[in-house]
């Protein structure tokens, strides 16, 4: 069983702002801490410049969006047919007029 992640029950400071640390660890299925000191590891890496950061460009979501596309070229979505209307006033008086 793991134990949980995360932050909560941190009160409001008095000009509404808030302040947060790291409240729960969590263990993995070797009984080892996971996360703690060092984090998550991205799946995909992806270096920030500060000159991209002043120029407006967000390249985390720039590759994301690429990735998403490349997944739907390779696996596109699959749009089912529409059914036929269902004739719900078929035996009825409605359904003979």
């Amino acid at each position: 069983m793991r134990g949980l992640v995360g932050i909560d029950g941190y009160p409001e400071l008095i000009d509404g702002g808030s302040v947060t640390s790291p409240r729960y660890a969590f263990y993995g299925s070797k009984g080892e801490w996971e996360v703690e000191g060092h984090g998550i590891a991205p799946d995909v890496e992806v270096e920030e410049l500060p000159a991209d950061v002043a120029r407006g460009r967000d390249l985390q979501l720039e590759r994301a969006v690429a990735i998403v596309i490349e997944q739907l070229k390779a696996h596109p979505p699959v749009i089912p047919p529409v059914p036929p209307y269902p004739k719900y006033h078929e035996h009825d008086v409605l359904g003979s007029q």
